[in-house]
């Protein structure tokens, strides 16, 4: 019997679900203050991208992440825009990972996870900042105001993450084994 599906063997259609659904339930019980989140739910998109590419990386980064705005928010104009952000870190780690041949250094995950949370970070403050005009509730001070806690909270979690990053990686390779 072939374990195949157009192209993803059933580890990694396995992996991305139990990473999807990581990222949705991360997300759902973050730190949800006014101007910024604390939240680990790119920590299994960084995992997923790392292990198995950029395909799986924006898998797992939009399919948990809508998952999580429908179950936290439900379905609204600017869903789709605040599942970019993740896409995006999905897609760039698997890329790098891919062009690394799935071997990084420890500094190269710290690096390219550190620029990635930051990225994110970024990303998301430019969706609150299109939400806040389409949807009527824009304030500078939201944007502005709360940049440089939004760029410290990334920068932090950038730093624990790319430093536990390539201990979980080397476990959950084992589990392939």
């Amino acid at each position: 019997m072939n374990n195949k599906y157009k192209g993803l063997s059933t580890y990694q259609l396995t992996i991305d679900a139990m990473l999807a659904a990581m990222v949705a339930l991360l997300g759902y019980i973050s730190i949800d203050a006014t101007v910024f989140k604390i939240t680990f739910e790119s920590l299994p998109i960084f995992i997923g991208a790392f292990l198995l590419g950029p395909i799986d990386g924006m898998l797992i980064g939009g399919i948990g992440t809508l998952i999580y705005q429908l179950l936290r928010y439900g379905f609204a104009y600017t869903t789709a825009l605040w599942m970019l952000p993740y896409i995006i870190a999905g897609l760039i780690c698997g890329l790098i990972a891919k062009r690394n041949k799935f071997n990084m250094s420890k500094v190269k995950v710290l690096i390219v996870t550190l620029v990635s949370e930051l990225m994110i970070s970024v990303l998301n403050t430019g969706v609150i900042y299109l939400d806040s005009k389409i949807n009527h509730y824009y304030y500078a001070g939201i944007i502005l105001g709360s940049l440089a806690l939004r760029l410290g909270v990334a920068f932090g979690k950038g730093i624990v993450f790319g430093a536990v990053l390539p201990y979980l990686l080397t476990a959950v390779k084992k589990t392939k084994k």
